[in-house]
């Protein structure tokens, strides 16, 4: 089981393949986006390590013409930027998990074997719930036919719920799968993202599809 490292880092691409080595893995390392990309399409890869910041081509370059090329490698990016907007811009483009610089080699190596043992995995049909929709793939939400421009989490909110609807999400569950579960922070900021999405998808059509289900959790419901 092979995996490829894309990093212009040289001595810690080659600790991330020593590592990875360690753990039985094996590891093919290349520090040129364009190169990386060559690898990506006509290598067995079972994931792939992308960093952002590389010469030839850019880590989100990359992680974008793969998946509009349809091939899924499970891709774990890397970035010493901060801030959830980078974050957020690699998920959109199709990247299946996300660590920042500078990051163990042990919580490295159990991200990547949870990316194995799910596969390749190509991105769910369109959400539908009522007259609103979600599409996973082009990020693009509606309500009938008016387009609502959403921002990353208040996205990754409402495709979480709309993904288990008519199911009740509990809030922790929506913390875990919204902003980790190595999230520290207040979790009434659950209840902040659903008032910003009512105030988007419900309220400018007179409707109420997310209720709240006191002590449990929240659904989305058709109006």
């Amino acid at each position: 089981m092979r995996i490829l490292v894309v990093d212009d880092e040289v001595r810690l691409a080659e600790s991330i393949r020593r590592g990875l080595e360690a753990e039985g893995f094996g590891a093919d390392v290349v520090h040129d986006g364009l190169e990386g990309l060559w690898r990506a399409r006509e290598g067995s890869y079972a994931a792939m390590v992308l960093d952002i910041m590389l010469p030839g081509k850019n880590g989100y370059e990359i992680c974008r013409t793969l998946r509009a090329e349809g091939n899924w490698i499970p891709i774990l990016m890397l970035t010493a930027k901060e801030g959830e907007y980078d974050e957020a811009e690699g998920f959109e483009l199709g990247a299946d998990d996300y660590l920042r610089k500078p990051f163990s080699l042990v919580v490295l190596v159990a991200r990547l074997r949870a990316l194995v043992r799910r596969g390749r995995l190509e991105p769910a049909a369109a959400l539908e719930v009522g007259d609103l929709t979600l599409n996973p793939r082009t990020r693009l939400v509606r309500r009938g036919e008016t387009a609502i421009d959403l921002t990353p989490r208040e996205h990754a909110v409402l495709e979480t719920l709309m993904s288990r609807a008519p199911e009740v999400v509990g809030k922790q569950e929506l913390i875990d799968a919204v902003w980790g579960m190595d999230f520290e922070g207040d979790p009434n900021i659950v209840e902040v993202y659903v008032g910003y999405l009512r105030r988007k998808i419900d309220r400018p059509f007179g409707v109420a599809s997310i209720r709240t289900v006191r002590a449990v959790g929240y659904q989305v419901v058709p109006p």
